[in-house]
């Protein structure tokens, strides 16, 4: 939902803001004659229906060639000017040199805007209320009636909860929203994005989120981990989670709280999904934007995607997903970790879709040549541009089943085989998301948490509370194109388990790759489930010791193409720390409040016998 590192840099201020606080007393009020480039700024406060008034930032350029569209962003983490100055002259540096009135607002209760702040506000539930979209409307509203020489259109564009922000303006738009563009927003916070996957808690990021963003100070300080340099000693230590932020901040925190309050899928974490709260019937264009590398919100875009199509009777819902971590669109795009993509795509995407689409919409200028669906395959490093995502027609489901003797194979297991591999999963022991040293807290200076995805998993596959498979080299390449699942038979001696899944492309060990990609494992597809919500997330509950359950647990979606020589591999653990926390193995009803005693090895198995054959499905082109 953020980009942490960034929004420290940015000196955002604190969570809250009282109503009556003095414009004057801002962090992100525009400076007396303040410029960027040819950008003049000024600051405004928009009166909303109910009263309330919010602050926002104007640029106009000083050499306007006529009425421009409005192009705004709508934030809870402030506009310092070297945040208007990055945004006019980098990240939206080609939307600027083609002019557009920008328009940067903090939201409701937020620094320089009144009322009061909440964290992803649910659609309102009276017609008398307010919501995320009645504050967008009343903006436009007085925006094009206030504004001089606009045109009339206004578009809002945003990264992150300012993706979030523009896919709500959809909801009973205004005539003058003529496009948004929706990009790495969440969707479902339990399921799939910030602070939860399947029902397991992202421990490191939440922490951090809440450390950062909900204490007082204006300046966003990072948490002090006490001068502890390996993050996941820290969080080793920490035994009662449901006190954390007592322990550690001095008072109750209401992110954290929350957490420790909704342990399962209630009426809190639904009235939050984005899908759930915008318009069933797409009527405002939107160009969303994923990355396959998102550290934070990859399942979001997928996501609001896959379910606006439903109601896309005017093809206005359009996809663009490349080889970006989380917002990596907005800079060069030329590499991710090792792996070069053969081109700098993100400046790609800036130039050749982002500005012609907007153009198009809020100037009224071009042609409009975007497919709906735009998406970078990996591997062969080259654009696809396709009717929709995942493909429906093209490929064909194969499994990858997870053989004895950690063979890797599309054929499904035979008679004969052993049953089942084990092992000791120990919560003492947790395996680690990634190598120790490079688990420092979150907004160290040394920190790489942008790039834990490209990490090389071939360390992991030697522990032995990892199992691991693999298949021979390929003969020929391997294109996956779709829909990527892993379905388990697996069995515990305790009542609970974490089962994780990797799917990885292994690297030849010779001369035909470069020397910092030989025998290197390289992740496409990953995520967790916690295996109390095997029934469903509303209703988690403890499962039988020694039955043997079947899981299936998404992995989302690839694009990639598998080489000839290379091997396609597949790691399952139980443990991924610190970005999961820990799952005692014991069953209790609330993870936070879990004590010590309640944590225990276990020993879990994953079956591949005929009639319990665990395998990976892979949507793979014909």
């Amino acid at each position: 939902m953020i980009a942490l590192a960034a929004l420290a840099a940015s000196h955002v201020a604190s969570r809250t803001q009282p109503a009556t606080q003095a414009a004057t007393d801002l962090t992100d009020q525009v400076p007396a004659n303040a410029a960027i480039g040819d950008y003049v700024g000024e600051d405004v406060m928009i009166p909303m229906r109910d009263g309330v008034k919010l602050h926002a930032q104007v640029w106009r350029p000083k050499s306007t060639k006529g009425p421009l569209p409005i192009l705004m962003s709508r934030s809870p983490y402030g506009f310092t000017l070297p945040h208007a100055t990055n945004i006019l002259t980098a990240s939206y540096k080609e939307l600027a040199a083609d002019q557009y009135i920008f328009v940067l607002q903090d939201i409701r209760g937020r620094l320089g805007s009144e009322g009061s702040f909440v964290n992803l506000r649910p659609r309102r539930t009276t017609p008398n209320g307010v919501d995320e979209s009645t504050d967008t409307y009343d903006s436009i509203d007085w925006l094009v009636k206030h504004l001089p020489a606009n045109n009339g259109k206004a578009g809002v564009i945003g990264v992150s909860y300012g993706g979030w922000t523009a896919a709500m303006a959809t909801i009973d738009p205004h005539p003058a929203l003529k496009a948004v563009s929706s990009q790495a927003s969440p969707n479902d916070m339990f399921v799939g994005d910030d602070f939860l996957h399947n029902g397991a808690f992202r421990l490191d990021y939440a922490w951090s989120w809440v450390s950062l963003l909900e204490t007082d100070g204006r300046t966003m300080k990072p948490f002090d981990f006490g001068g502890e340099k390996d993050a996941y000693a820290w969080y080793l230590k920490q035994t009662d989670l449901a006190t954390l932020d007592r322990q550690h901040l001095g008072s109750s925190m209401p992110s954290w709280q929350n957490f420790v309050s909704h342990p399962s899928y209630d009426g809190y974490w639904k009235a939050q999904r984005t899908t759930g709260n915008m318009a069933a019937k797409v009527a405002t264009p939107n160009l969303i934007v994923a990355g396959w590398y998102d550290q934070e919100d990859f399942y979001g875009p997928l996501s609001i995607y896959a379910e606006q199509e439903k109601g896309d009777a005017k093809g206005l819902n359009y996809l663009v997903v490349g080889p970006w971590n989380h917002g990596g669109w907005r800079s060069a795009g030329t590499s991710y970790g090792p792996y070069e993509m053969g081109e700098a795509t993100g400046n790609w995407y800036r130039e050749k879709i982002e500005l012609p689409w907007l153009r198009y919409w809020l100037k009224g200028e071009g042609t409009l040549n975007q497919p709906e669906a735009l998406i970078f395959q990996t591997g062969s490093n080259r654009w696809q541009r396709l009717d929709n995502w995942p493909l429906k027609r093209g490929t064909v489901t194969r499994n990858l089943y997870l053989r004895a003797g950690g063979k890797l194979s599309f054929q499904a297991p035979s008679r004969g085989e052993a049953a089942a591999d084990r092992f000791v999963s120990d919560p003492a022991n947790p395996v680690p998301y990634r190598e120790r040293s490079r688990i420092t807290p979150f907004l160290a200076p040394e920190s790489t948490w942008s790039t834990w995805i490209a990490d090389d998993q071939a360390p992991f596959a030697k522990r032995k509370d990892v199992l691991f498979w693999q298949t021979d080299p390929l003969a020929a390449d391997v294109t996956v194109s779709g829909d990527v699942a892993a379905k388990l038979f697996a069995s515990t001696t305790g009542s609970d388990a974490d089962w994780v899944v990797k799917l990885v492309d292994i690297y030849p060990s010779d001369q035909r790759v470069p020397a910092a990609l030989r025998g290197r494992q390289r992740m496409i597809a990953n995520d967790v489930f916690r295996a109390r919500f095997r029934t469903g997330y509303e209703k988690p509950g403890p499962i039988t010791p020694n039955a043997v359950l079947d899981y299936r647990i998404d992995l989302h979606s690839a694009s990639h193409v598998f080489r000839k020589g290379h091997r396609i591999g597949v790691q399952v653990q139980s443990s991924w720390f610190p970005l999961i926390g820990r799952n005692p193995q014991t069953y209790v009803a609330n993870i936070f409040r879990a004590q010590p005693a309640d944590f225990r090895k276990q020993t879990h198995a994953v079956y591949h016998a005929p009639g319990q054959a665990s395998a990976i499905t892979l949507a793979v082109a014909e």
